[in-house]
């Protein structure tokens, strides 16, 4: 039988993690408060997770490459390549629709191909290799749209990003399917905690007590079902959040459940003794920059599907969204660090702070100067956690 471990002592093992949920929550209360509840009323959460869902997607894959010790500065010309490949297969070319969303992955997986060649196979580092690929990619973008924006895409494509899943089940003002939905996910997200908790004490692991676990999963299932009462009375169940959530269950298992996902922590966290323990480098490397074309072509995709057109300077500082996201959601600067989850919550926050702030009617530069303060004290939060880890040594 495992410990029961006090709050505070939980707070503290777990600073970088439980930091940014911390962090979160009163970002959110402080906006709702500032914005007298504007924030969190169900037309602007709708707008906020269809605004923000290709940030959210880019910030998956880069969070891996983090985590295995690499940057990507090329993702935000990757998207706005993918979406004019499929722009002009779709729209020049007037084939179906999802003849165009295929284009655009193959675009994608070619680019990670492509660079991660050069990085895993020549070992050329990566934030040489992606720095050349944004200047590429962007080159690549205004050859394939000859300088030109196109649009509109075929109603099927535009409702990738703006399509809803609305009155399945019916409901008296307000979406029941969406409710359910959100049932579904808190139901989901206590037997996981149930489980990890079982298994923690299995193997002899301080967990926090009863009282305080069941308090913890009732604030979560709580946090979960009024963000889905919220939907239910706007438009519904937005496809891209069912999407969106896909990819969030997906990469979690895959980085915390399978040994590709422990190779990738196992690099970052000491190449050398990863290379020595038998971890395949050169295949996991490769492997990484393949899975971020990928995703970047999917957020490609969204983009041009919400903006219903693309055009050449789309994905303008997406790849600085994406790396500030999986910073401020815990990443180590040095690699070995970071999950998914903690990228998530880090665009959100990114998400919410410029939300609020355009509510509020702040300019943009003023917005650009407040999102970078909150990444330099992200790094540096992680800088002082690291130092302090060393000192308890």
């Amino acid at each position: 039988m495992g410990a029961i471990a006090k709050p505070l002592e939980l707070l503290t093992r777990n600073l970088r993690q439980s930091g940014i949920y911390i962090a979160f929550v009163f970002i959110v209360a402080l906006f709702t408060f500032l914005t007298d509840g504007r924030l969190l009323s169900p037309g602007n959460l709708t707008n906020l997770v269809l605004q923000y869902s290709y940030i959210l997607i880019l910030a998956i894959g880069m969070v891996m490459i983090i985590v295995a010790g690499h940057i990507d500065l090329s993702v935000g010309s990757v998207v706005a390549l993918t979406g004019a490949v499929a722009a002009v297969v779709t729209i020049r070319e007037g084939m179906p629709w999802w003849v165009g969303v295929l284009a655009a992955l193959l675009t994608g997986a070619l680019v990670g191909v492509w660079q991660g060649f050069w990085v895993a196979v020549v070992g050329i580092p990566a934030f040489i290799v992606t720095l050349a690929g944004m200047l590429i990619f962007r080159g690549l973008t205004l050859q394939v749209l000859e300088s030109r924006s196109l649009s509109p895409f075929p109603e099927q494509y535009q409702q990738i990003a703006g399509g809803f899943l609305n009155g399945l089940l019916g409901g008296p003002g307000y979406d029941v399917f969406t409710l359910v939905i959100g049932g579904v996910a808190a139901v989901g997200f206590t037997v996981n905690q149930w489980r990890t908790r079982a298994r923690k004490l299995e193997y002899f692991q301080p967990v926090e007590s009863i009282p305080l676990f069941l308090l913890k999963v009732l604030a979560v299932s709580a946090i979960i079902m009024a963000f889905a009462w919220r939907l239910a009375n706007a438009r519904g169940l937005p496809i891209v959040l069912i999407l969106l959530a896909a990819l969030v269950l997906i990469y979690g298992f895959v980085t915390q459940k399978t040994v590709f996902g422990r190779n990738i922590y196992a690099m970052g966290g000491n190449l050398a003794a990863a290379k020595l323990s038998g971890v395949k480098t050169v295949r996991v490397n490769f492997l990484l920059f393949v899975n971020m074309g990928m995703l970047a072509a999917v957020a490609g995709i969204v983009y041009s599907s919400r903006s219903n057109s693309a055009q050449p300077a789309a994905g303008n500082m997406f790849e600085l969204d994406a790396i500030a996201a999986a910073f401020i959601g815990g990443a180590a600067v040095t690699g070995g660090i970071g999950t998914v989850h903690g990228a998530i919550v880090g665009g959100l926050i990114m998400a919410v702070m410029s939300n609020g702030m355009s509510i509020l009617g702040i300019d943009q530069s003023t917005q650009n100067v407040v999102r970078g303060v909150v990444l330099v004290l992200a790094v540096a939060f992680d800088v002082w956690n690291k130092k302090r880890a060393q000192g308890e040594r």
